[in-house]
């Protein structure tokens, strides 16, 4: 048993690192959506920020465009040229994506500078993309409504988490310190 442990001591570290990181961030997340309710932001702050921000992409790109806040559910309707597309719901914020960034990035951390810098530029760059993500599914569903299943369910989502999956790979192969352990 102990023979195993230490063939597999880096697997382990790894996968104990990255759940104690997931659980530990997915409940502070938990806690802000818990307390954010009945805030004066709808449904949270940072829902309700990527819904203006998504706005006003759409509105760079020459799309007249509204968010407004829905009455029945904790979310915001996304408006195109009048017409009700989209809800923006607490998922869209990205949040969930970049705490799976993170602890994937701790787990297999570089030096502590190297690690900050690449965990905030990375949020950054998912952060943006999603808003991308949720500007461009809206063109797509006012232009292309017969598609509303393959754009939300299927090209949008494998943006995001392509994205991930890229920041990933790169961050193993150029930042890591299990790259330094095998050269």
């Amino acid at each position: 048993m102990k023979t195993l442990f230490i063939k597999y001591k880096s697997v382990i570290k790894f996968m104990l690192t990255f759940l104690g990181v997931y659980i530990v961030l997915s409940l502070i997340y938990s806690f802000y959506l818990k307390f954010s309710d009945g805030s004066m932001y709808y449904p949270d702050y940072f829902t309700n920020l990527v819904g203006l921000q998504t706005a006003e992409l759409l509105e760079f790109f020459g799309y007249h465009s509204e968010v407004v806040k829905h009455t029945e559910e904790p979310s915001l309707k996304l408006l195109l040229k009048g017409e009700y597309l989209a809800r923006i719901v607490e998922g869209c914020n990205a949040f969930s994506v970049i705490i799976l960034f993170i602890s994937f990035i701790i787990a297999f951390s570089g030096t502590l500078k190297i690690t900050a810098i690449y965990i905030l530029s990375g949020s950054v760059i998912i952060y943006t993309i999603n808003l991308l993500r949720i500007a461009v599914l809206t063109i797509g569903l006012y232009h292309f409504p017969e598609y509303d299943s393959m754009l939300h369910n299927v090209i949008f989502p494998g943006i995001i988490y392509g994205m991930v999956f890229f920041l990933w790979v790169f961050w193993v192969n150029r930042f890591s310190n299990l790259k330094k352990k095998h050269v």
